[in-house]
C-alpha cells in the first residue's frame, strides 16, 4: 500500500479574505440582486419564487426589499402580500416597519394609503422602538387621510414621548401633516413652524404650502417676503408655493416679480416650474406672458400644453386654444382627459359647438379615453352658453351616469341666461327636494323668481334659507396695489378709505346714469337686503374697481379676481366704466376671464 502524503493545512487567509457565502446568505444575496431588478409586475414574481421555495420568507432584510419593489413595481401586490408574508411570528425590526409605512403612504391605492398608519401601533406591541425615520413616514400617512385628524395628533404625541418631535425632518412633516387637515388646523401648523430652526426653506415651504391650501394666499405672499429677509434662500419648490399664492390672488405684479428673481437667482427652470409659471400668469390675465413661457420650454409634457389650452380657454380665444391642441397631437404627444376637458372648456366659452362636439366624440373612437362626468359637463355647458338648452337636457338625460349638481346648475344657469325660465324653476325645484342643506339650491330658486320679479316667492325663500341656519357666500374680489393685494366684500365698509371708495362707486354711477346705463335690478339677488338698485351697486367687483381707479393714474390697467361669476348687470356696468374712464378693466371670476375696453368684453357677452 503505498504511504499516504502528509496532511497540510488550509492556506492562510489574509485579514481581507473571506468566507465563501453559506448557502443561506448565497440565497438571500441572490433573492436581493433579482429583487433589485424588479421593475414590473411580471419580474417581481421571479424573485418571490425565489423566496418561497428557499425558506426567506422569515428573512426581514429579504422582506423589506420585497415589499420596496411591489410598492414601486406593483402596488395591486403590495397588499396581498403583506397580508400573506407578515406573519404572528415573524421577526421585525424598525427598518421593515418604516418600509412598510413608507410604502403604503407611497401607494396610489386609497386602501393601501388608509392602511399605513395601523403599521405603527404594531411596531409598538411588538416592542419595536421607532426612530428618527419612523415619524416622518408615519406623519405622511395621517396627511393622507385628511379626514381623520385624531390620528395625526396622536402621532404628535408618539413623536413628542419619544423625543423626536424636535427633529427638523419630523417638525416639517408636522407642519405638512396639519396644513392638510384644512383651515382649522393652520394654527397648530403655525405653531409647529414657530418653534422650528428656520434654516431651511423645506420649513418654509411647508407653512406656505399650507397656508395656500387653506385658502390664505395673502398669508404665504407675506411669509415669503420674511423668507427672503431671513436670507434663507427659495428652492424650486418654494417658488410654485409662491406662484399657487399668485395665482389665486391674481397677483400680476408679483408673478412678474418672481419670474425675474427664478432668472436672477438661477433656480432652475424645470418643466414643472415652466409649467406653474404657465398656469399662474394665464390666472393673472397675462395670457400672452403664459404663451411665451410655454414657446422658450425646451421640453414639454401634456401638462405644459394643456395649460396653454386651458389660459386660452379662460380668455375665450377658441380658434387658438383649439390650434394648439392640434399642434400637440401632431407633434406626438398624446392627449388626456384633463387635455380634453381643456379644449371642451374652450369650444364651450367660444360658442364653437360643432368643433365641441367632434372632440367629445373622438376621446373614445380616436384616443380611447373614457368620458369623465367632467367632460360631459362640459358639453352641457357648451349647449347651454349656445342657446341650445332643450338639447343640454337631451344630453343631460341620456348620460350614462347620474348628473351631479353642477351639470343641473350649469342647466338652470342657461335657462336663465336664455329665458327658459319655468324650466329652470322646475329643476331648481327639484334639486332643492333633494338637496335641502345645500345653500345654492336656494340661490337658483331665489334668482329665478328675481328674474320674473316674485318678490313674494323670493322672500319666501330667504325665510326658509335663514329658518335653516343657510347663508350665501359673500361676493369677494380682490386687486393688487404696489405689490399689496386689497379685499373687498359686496357692502362691506372695512377697508380703511372706505369713504372715498363709496363716493367713487357714486361719482361711478352718475357717470353711468348719463350715458343711459340702467341697472337690471332682478340681478339683486341674496347678496344684500335691498331690492334696489343701491344693491347693485355696492358689489365687490365695483367697489374694487373705484379703490383703483382712485389709487392709479389714468390709463393704468385695472385687474380683478372675483370669487363668483360676475352678475349681468355688473358686467353690463363694467363695459361702461371702461369706456367712460377709458381703462382696460380685467375681471377673472370663477370660471373664466372679461377683458373690458372701450364698452366692449372679449367674451363678446358669451359667458
Amino acid at each position: 500500500m503505498p504511504p499516504r502524503p502528509p496532511l497540510r493545512s488550509p492556506p492562510s487567509r489574509g485579514p481581507y479574505t473571506t468566507a465563501p457565502p453559506s448557502p443561506p446568505r448565497a440565497a438571500e444575496q441572490h433573492c436581493l440582486r433579482l429583487l433589485k431588478r424588479a421593475t414590473t409586475p411580471a419580474s417581481l414574481l421571479q424573485p418571490l419564487a425565489f423566496l418561497l421555495k428557499c425558506g426567506l420568507h422569515s428573512n426581514p432584510l429579504v422582506l423589506t426589499r420585497l415589499f420596496a419593489a411591489a410598492a414601486s413595481a406593483a402596488p395591486a401586490l403590495l397588499e396581498p402580500l403583506v397580508a400573506a408574508l407578515l406573519r404572528p411570528g415573524l421577526p421585525l425590526d424598525a427598518f421593515l416597519l418604516n418600509t412598510l409605512i413608507r410604502a403604503h403612504v407611497a401607494s396610489p391605492l386609497p386602501s393601501a394609503r388608509r392602511s399605513a398608519a395601523a403599521f405603527f401601533p404594531l411596531m409598538l406591541r411588538r416592542g419595536v422602538a421607532p426612530n428618527k425615520f419612523t415619524f416622518p413616514f408615519l406623519l405622511k400617512s395621517c396627511a393622507a387621510t385628511p379626514g381623520s385628524p385624531d390620528a395625526g395628533l396622536q402621532a404628535h404625541a408618539a413623536a413628542l414621548k419619544f423625543g423626536f418631535a424636535a427633529d427638523h425632518y419630523v417638525s416639517n412633516t408636522l407642519i405638512h401633516m396639519y396644513s392638510c387637515f384644512g383651515a382649522g388646523f393652520l394654527g397648530d401648523a403655525r405653531n409647529v413652524f414657530d418653534r422650528t430652526p428656520k434654516d431651511s426653506a423645506v420649513t418654509w415651504s411647508a407653512m406656505m404650502g399650507g397656508y395656500v391650501r387653506g385658502g390664505l394666499s395673502s398669508d404665504a405672499v407675506v411669509l415669503f417676503r420674511e423668507m427672503q429677509a431671513s436670507g434663507v434662500r427659495p428652492n424650486e419648490v418654494t417658488v410654485i408655493g409662491v406662484l399657487s399664492a399668485a395665482a389665486d390672488l391674481g397677483a400680476l405684479e408679483l408673478t412678474r416679480w418672481v419670474e425675474r428673481f427664478v432668472e436672477m437667482e438661477g433656480i432652475g427652470r424645470s418643466v414643472t416650474l415652466c409649467n406653474a409659471l404657465i398656469d399662474t400668469l394665464a390666472k393673472c390675465g397675462d395670457v400672452d406672458g403664459a404663451v411665451a413661457v410655454f414657446e422658450g420650454m425646451e421640453e414639454r409634457t401634456v401638462v405644459s400644453w394643456t395649460s396653454v389650452i386651458d389660459a386660452l380657454a379662460m380668455e375665450g380665444r377658441g380658434k387658438e386654444a383649439v390650434a394648439v391642441f392640434e399642434e400637440m397631437k401632431a407633434v406626438g404627444v398624446p392627449p388626456d382627459d384633463v387635455a380634453f376637458i381643456g379644449v371642451l372648456t374652450a369650444c364651450s366659452h367660444a360658442g364653437m359647438v360643432d368643433e365641441g362636439r367632434g372632440y367629445f366624440h373622438s376621446m373614445k373612437t380616436e384616443h380611447g379615453i373614457e368620458p369623465k362626468i367632467e367632460h360631459y359637463g362640459c358639453m352641457v355647458d357648451m349647449f347651454g352658453r349656445a342657446g341650445m338648452v332643450e338639447k343640454g337636457l337631451e344630453f343631460v338625460r341620456a348620460m350614462p351616469m347620474k348628473p351631479n349638481l353642477i351639470i343641473w346648475r350649469t342647466l338652470v344657469a342657461a335657462c336663465r341666461a336664455h329665458g327658459r325660465l319655468e324650466l329652470g324653476e322646475s329643476i331648481s325645484r327639484d334639486l332643492l327636494n333633494e338637496y335641502p342643506a345645500d345653500e345654492a339650491n336656494y340661490v337658483m330658486l331665489s334668482n329665478v323668481f328675481a328674474l320674473t320679479q316674485r318678490w313674494k316667492e323670493k322672500s319666501e325663500i330667504r325665510r326658509e334659507m335663514s329658518k335653516r341656519g343657510i347663508t350665501k357666500v359673500p361676493g369677494c374680489s380682490i386687486v393688487e396695489l404696489d405689490g399689496e393685494v386689497h379685499e373687498f366684500i359686496a357692502g362691506d365698509e372695512s377697508h380703511p378709505q372706505y369713504k372715498e371708495i363709496y363716493r367713487m362707486v357714486e361719482e361711478m354711477s352718475r357717470e353711468l346714469r348719463r350715458i343711459g346705463h340702467i341697472a337690471a335690478t332682478s340681478e339683486v339677488l341674496l347678496d344684500l337686503d335691498e331690492e334696489d338698485e343701491g344693491a347693485l351697486q355696492w358689489h365687490s367687483e365695483k367697489l374694487a374697481i373705484a379703490f383703483v381707479l382712485l389709487r392709479t393714474p389714468p390709463g393704468t390697467q385695472v385687474r380683478v379676481v372675483k370669487n363668483l361669476r360676475v352678475c349681468s348687470d355688473c358686467h353690463a356696468a363694467i363695459k361702461c366704466i371702461s369706456q367712460v374712464y377709458n381703462r382696460e378693466i380685467i375681471v377673472r371670476d370663477r370660471s373664466r376671464f372679461h377683458r373690458f375696453k372701450d364698452g366692449s368684453c372679449s367674451c363678446k357677452d358669451f359667458w
